[in-house]
């Protein structure tokens, strides 16, 4: 009999934030595909006898590549195990869920997606920072800056003219390319940022800053998230004229920002 492909989402790190669906499911599973970025507190829930393998990559240091990732799940389900392909925040953005779908239907392996908590969504409540606010952004845009090869450049423009929250994922080290690109494109130098780095996790850091002020910042570590737009001037603390920063904290205490 052939085995259960469950897709699940991992959330931010935290894993109070885990979904009940997902906290039973990591403890029913007989093999666990991993990504990098998953939490170790996260994978501690894994059930001791599942077989858990890092399929994971970092800083484009592939571990193993998508193909032999879905040849895992389709392998390991084809033989009568229970698998979980478990991936970072939420499987259906920016997870690569699509390949995997079409590899399992493909196949005619069973199969479930277990949304998760965007990393977005953890790094606004993070800095506690609304990601809409009704008399300044109506709108939400999630874009990552890590681009497959051979896609078109982000349309930057549209981007700013949408008047749209941004939340960029994955912006890596190019702060000033980024900052670059959005005032090119019409964004005032001095709009809000957020920078929040290990959303969620005891070691969570977080700085604020203008869009100006982002070609001065050094990369905070994996995995980043920047929030662009007037929202992100209502984190506590904010100056518009400097830069602020929190100091590691323990997860769910008050974020303290200070001046740098």
């Amino acid at each position: 009999m052939r085995g259960h492909v469950y897709l699940v989402g991992a959330g931010p790190g935290d894993p109070e934030l885990l979904t009940l669906k997902a906290l039973r499911i990591l403890g029913l599973a007989d093999v666990v595909l991993h990504d990098e970025l998953v939490s170790p507190a996260v994978l501690a829930l894994i059930r001791p006898a599942a077989h858990v393998l890092n399929v994971g990559k970092r800083c484009d240091l592939k571990r193993v590549c998508q193909e032999q990732i879905n040849a895992l799940m389709v392998a390991y389900a084809a033989a009568g195990q229970t698998v979980v392909r478990l991936k970072g925040g939420d499987p259906m953005i920016f997870g690569r869920a699509e390949e995997e779908i079409t590899a399992l239907r493909a196949a005619g392996i069973r199969f479930e997606v277990v949304p998760g908590i965007t990393a977005a969504l953890g790094a606004a409540a993070a800095a506690q920072v609304p990601l809409t606010q009704r008399q300044v952004s109506t709108a939400l845009l999630f874009v990552t800056y890590s681009r497959a090869s051979g896609q078109p450049p982000l349309n930057w423009r549209g981007l700013v003219a949408s008047g749209a929250t941004i939340v960029i994922y994955m912006p890596g080290s190019e702060y000033g390319r980024i900052s670059a690109e959005l005032c090119a494109a019409g964004l005032n130098a001095g709009t809000p940022c957020v920078i929040v780095s290990r959303a969620s996790r005891s070691n969570q850091t977080m700085l604020a800053a203008t869009l100006e002020q982002l070609p001065g910042i050094a990369a905070l570590p994996a995995p980043t998230l920047l929030i662009i737009g007037s929202v992100a001037g209502l984190v506590a603390g904010f100056v518009a004229d400097s830069v602020t920063r929190s100091a590691d904290i323990r997860a769910r205490e008050e974020i303290p920002l200070v001046q740098a």
